[in-house]
C-alpha cells in the first residue's frame, strides 16, 4: 500500500513538474513571438492612449535570470512619446484618441504627453479626446487635444489640488510601539507623523506653496489649449462648476456630449471612412512597439539616456528601487561604450538611503571627467533624488516636477512601552559600555541619540558640500533653501536648483549639443533581471503578495499599510521627501 502511494505521488509529481515546464516553454514562446514580430498597423489607423496602469518614466530592458533570453517592456512614458513622435510621420496614422480611463501617472508625465501630442498637431492630424468621466490629471492631459468629449450621463472632476498626510503619534502612545526620530531641517517632515497630531506650520507652508505652482502650470495649460482665463479656471473650480456634463459642457470644458458609439463615428468620419466599418485603433504600448523595430537609427553615435526611478536603496537595485549596484554598472557601461558620447540621467525618485546615493553620486562624478551628464527631472527628483542629480552638468525639469527635499533623518523603531505592558523585559550583557548601543526594547539612550545626531549633521553637511559643488553655490547659499524644503520646477529654477524648465527630449537635445552631434539615436540604461516569479504575475498566473493584501484590505487601507512598512524597513540615515502627497 506505502508502495502504490509513493507511486501515485510520484506520478503525480512528475506530471505537475512537466505542467509547469511546459508553461514555461508556452511563455517562452509568447516572448519571442511578441519581440519577434513587427506589430502591422493598418491603413486609416487611430492611435489610442488610453493610460489606466501605473506609469513609469521607463518601460525597461529585462533579462531572464533563469535561461538565457532578453526582451523589452514597451509601455514606460519614454515609449509612449516615442510612439508618438514616429506617429507624426506615419501615413498610416491619422489621428489620435486620448481615452480617459483614470491615469495613473503623474502631473510631470501627463505634461510630458500634452507637449508631445502638442507637437504631433502641428503635422495637422487631429486629436480627440473621450471620456466617461475625468479626473482633473485625466482632464490636464486631455485638455490638449483638439475636440474634448464627455458622456451625456457621465462625471468631470475640477476642484483644484489638495494632499492629505496621516498622523500617527496616538496610534503609538496607544499600541506602545513608537519610532524613535532624529532628524535635520525644519522641513524635514516625513517622520513628523510619528512626532505629531497635527501639521507643523512650516510643513503646511511648504505643501500648500507647492500644490500653488503646480496648480498655476495646470491652470496655465489647460487655459492655453482651451481658451479659459486662469482666473476663469480658478473661478470654476471653486463653484464646482464642471460638475454634470452639461455645466462641463455650457463652461467650456468640453465640446459636446455624446455616447461613445457616437464619437467612435465620428472618429470614423475624421478619417474618411465608412460609418459601418470598425475604427482601426493601435494601441500606444502595441505601436510604440511596433515604432521601435521600424525606426532607423540616425547615425552611429548614441546618446545614453540612464533611468534611475523608484525609492533609493542599498544593494543592487531592480525596476522598483534605484541601487547602486544596477546605476554603477549602467554609468560604467555608458561611459566605456565608444559609440556614446552623452549621457541623460532621468531621475524620477523620492530619494531614500542616503550612502546609496553618496555611491551613485561618485559614480556620476567619475563618468563626467568622460562624458557629459546632463539631468532630466520626472514627477519626482526630491531628496536623494536630488542628491544623485546635483552633479548634472545642467538639469532640465518640468514646472510640476517635486524636487529639492535637501535634509537628513534617521528613524528606529522601539517597542519598549509595548514591552512593559505585555510584561517582557530584555537584559542585555555587554563587554563595553557601547556594546549594545541601541535595543527596541529599551528607551533610547542620549548616547545613541548623540551619535546618531552626529552622524545625519556629517551627512547633512556633505549632502549641502555636493549640491553647492554642482550648482556652485556657497554652502551657506544652499543651506538657506535646504532645511528639507520641497519645490516645484518652476520654484526650483528661480532659487537655482535647475538650471531649465523642459523635458527629456529638451535634456537628451541639449547633450547632443554639447557634444556636437546632430545624427544620432538614444540608447536606453539600465537593463534589468527577472526571474520565473515575476513573469507568472506578468501572465496572471500568480498574485504578488503586494495585490493579495490590497485585495483583502482595500486601496486605502494598503496605503497606510505600505507606508507603516516603508518607515520600518529604513535602514540608516535616509534622505527622502519629507511627505508622501497624493495629488488628485
Amino acid at each position: 500500500m506505502k508502495f502504490l502511494r509513493n507511486l501515485l505521488a510520484s506520478i503525480l509529481g512528475t506530471l505537475v513538474a512537466l505542467g509547469i515546464i511546459f508553461m514555461v516553454f508556452l511563455i517562452f514562446i509568447a516572448f519571442a513571438g511578441n519581440q519577434e514580430a513587427i506589430i502591422p498597423v493598418k491603413d486609416n489607423s487611430v492611435l489610442q492612449i488610453s493610460l489606466s496602469q501605473p506609469l513609469k518614466d521607463y518601460g525597461g530592458k529585462y533579462n531572464f535570470v533563469d535561461f538565457e533570453y532578453k526582451f523589452e517592456n514597451y509601455d514606460g512614458l519614454n515609449n509612449v512619446i516615442d510612439a508618438i513622435h514616429f506617429a507624426k510621420e506615419d501615413d498610416k496614422i491619422k489621428g489620435v484618441s486620448i481615452y480617459s480611463k483614470v491615469f495613473m501617472g503623474g502631473t510631470a508625465q501627463a505634461k510630458a504627453i500634452r507637449d508631445a501630442l502638442a507637437d504631433f498637431k502641428e503635422s495637422g492630424k487631429f486629436v480627440y479626446a473621450y471620456g466617461d468621466f475625468y479626473t482633473q490629471k485625466d482632464y490636464y492631459l486631455a485638455s490638449v487635444a483638439d475636440s474634448v468629449f464627455l458622456n451625456p450621463v457621465g462625471e468631470m472632476d475640477f476642484r483644484g489640488l489638495s494632499s492629505e498626510v496621516l498622523f500617527f503619534k496616538d496610534i503609538q502612545e496607544k499600541s506602545g510601539v513608537k519610532m524613535e526620530v532624529i532628524r535635520h531641517g525644519k522641513y524635514k517632515s516625513a517622520v513628523e507623523p510619528f512626532l505629531a497630531d497635527e501639521m507643523s506650520e512650516a510643513n503646511r507652508e511648504q505643501i500648500s506653496e507647492l500644490l500653488g505652482s503646480v496648480w498655476s502650470s495646470v491652470k496655465s495649460d489647460i487655459a492655453s489649449s482651451r481658451g479659459i482665463s486662469v482666473a476663469q479656471l480658478d473661478a470654476f473650480a471653486d463653484e464646482l462648476a464642471a460638475r454634470t456634463p452639461q455645466m462641463a459642457l455650457d463652461n467650456g470644458f468640453v465640446d459636446a456630449l455624446m455616447y461613445h458609439s457616437d464619437y467612435e463615428v465620428m472618429l470614423k468620419r475624421a478619417i474618411g471612412g465608412n460609418v459601418l466599418d470598425d475604427v482601426e485603433y493601435v494601441s500606444v504600448a502595441e505601436y510604440a512597439e511596433h515604432a521601435s523595430k521600424k525606426k532607423k537609427s540616425f547615425g552611429k553615435d548614441k546618446i545614453a539616456v540612464i533611468y534611475a526611478q523608484g525609492e533609493i536603496g542599498y544593494g543592487k537595485g531592480d525596476d522598483n528601487i534605484i541601487g547602486q549596484g544596477i546605476m554603477i554598472e549602467a554609468l560604467k557601461e555608458a561611459r566605456e561604450n565608444e559609440k556614446v558620447k552623452a549621457i541623460v540621467l532621468r531621475v524620477d525618485s523620492p530619494g531614500g538611503s542616503a550612502l546609496a546615493s553618496d555611491i551613485i553620486w561618485n559614480e556620476i562624478e567619475l563618468t563626467k571627467a568622460v562624458k557629459p551628464v546632463v539631468v532630466s527631472m520626472g514627477n519626482l527628483a526630491a531628496s536623494g533624488g536630488y542628491y544623485i542629480a546635483a552633479g548634472g552638468q545642467r538639469i532640465f525639469a518640468e514646472p510640476s516636477t517635486i524636487t529639492g527635499s535637501i535634509g537628513v533623518f534617521g528613524v528606529v523603531p522601539n517597542v519598549h512601552e509595548l514591552a512593559e505592558r505585555w510584561g517582557i523585559n530584555a537584559e542585555q550583557v555587554n563587554t563595553n559600555k557601547q556594546s549594545t548601543m541601541y535595543s527596541l526594547f529599551e528607551p533610547m539612550t542620549e548616547d545613541f541619540k548623540k551619535v546618531t545626531t552626529e552622524g545625519i549633521e556629517q551627512v547633512y553637511q556633505t549632502f549641502l558640500e555636493r549640491v553647492a559643488e554642482g550648482r556652485n553655490m556657497e554652502v551657506s547659499e544652499v543651506d538657506r533653501i535646504a532645511q528639507g524644503r520641497v519645490w516645484s520646477g518652476s520654484e526650483a529654477l528661480e532659487i537655482g536648483l535647475v538650471d531649465e524648465i523642459g523635458g527629456l527630449d529638451d535634456a537628451v537635445a541639449y547633450a547632443a549639443e554639447l557634444v556636437e552631434v546632430s545624427d544620432y539615436a538614444v540608447r536606453n540604461y539600465p537593463e534589468y533581471e527577472i526571474n520565473l516569479d515575476k513573469v507568472f504575475a506578468r501572465f496572471g498566473l500568480a498574485q504578488s503578495k503586494e495585490d493579495i493584501i490590497k485585495e483583502e484590505i482595500g486601496a486605502e487601507a494598503y496605503q497606510v499599510y505600505k507606508k507603516l512598512k516603508m518607515m520600518l524597513q529604513q535602514k540608516g540615515i535616509q534622505a527622502r521627501i519629507p511627505f508622501e502627497m497624493y495629488i488628485q
